[in-house]
């Protein structure tokens, strides 16, 4: 495939048959190269140093250092490596645990390889690669905490009425800039809230560059545990 580019990715899980299981799923995906593979944290932050890849898929719970130890080290030292969670478990000890350390994309392990290839692609956009089921459970969290009406009958849509919840947004935000961060943690990547919001890319990045500097949010997953934190959801459509 000429002039696609490649990306390269590192496979962490302490079980073998499913780490084995992994990296040869995604040696069958176009554009997917498996530079490694851990049997736990600790080997997974020796190996992103050794390797420097693109993307990592962790999984949470395992022996030496769990996952979200290993993604807050990864995070922390090789910023250019973003990390996908993909677990066994979507329950909120595991999930906004994963999502505060840095993770930008979270699946279960009954994903398919066309998801798991597509939040590998949405991470390295900049998007954040949250499976359905995730993004279900951070809408039930974030109607819990803002009184919005309880989870959408499966097959129907979600819709957010307000684009921020009442009074002030936190930390001295203007309302666009929670609007931004709204769009944000519902998995829009800068194009499309530019297109969303009707103004310029180069704006959207102005705002976000803001809005991360006054939360103190050092990446887009933790803009997305943030928003769902205060209750921040995006624009009405």
């Amino acid at each position: 495939m000429t002039g696609r580019a490649v990306t390269r990715v590192l496979v962490a899980d302490d079980q073998t048959v499913v780490r084995e299981g992994i990296v040869m799923l995604l040696g069958l995906l176009p554009g997917i190269e498996v530079v490694g593979a851990a049997a736990d944290g600790e080997e997974a932050v020796a190996l992103v140093a050794r390797h420097r890849p693109d993307v990592v898929l962790m999984d949470l719970r395992m022996p030496r250092c769990d996952g979200v130890e290993a993604t807050r080290r990864i995070r922390a030292g090789y910023p250019g490596t973003e990390v996908v969670v993909l677990t066994t478990y979507a329950d909120d000890e595991s999930l906004f645990p994963a999502l505060r350390a840095g993770a930008r994309g979270y699946l279960t392990k009954d994903a398919g390889g066309e998801e798991i290839a597509r939040a590998i692609a949405d991470v390295r956009s900049g998007a954040a690669g949250l499976s359905p089921q995730v993004q279900l459970r951070l809408l039930e969290r974030l109607s819990g905490e803002a009184g919005v009406p309880g989870p959408v009958p499966s097959g129907e849509s979600v819709a957010v009425s307000s684009a921020v919840p009442s009074g002030e947004p936190p930390d001295g935000l203007t309302a666009r800039e929670a609007e931004v961060l709204g769009l944000i943690a519902e998995g829009l990547s800068n194009t499309e809230i530019a297109r969303r919001l009707y103004v310029g890319p180069a704006t959207v990045k102005t705002h976000i560059n803001n809005l991360f500097a006054k939360t103190g949010v050092r990446d887009r997953a933790q803009a997305v545990a943030y928003a769902f934190r205060h209750g921040i959801t995006g624009s009405p459509q």
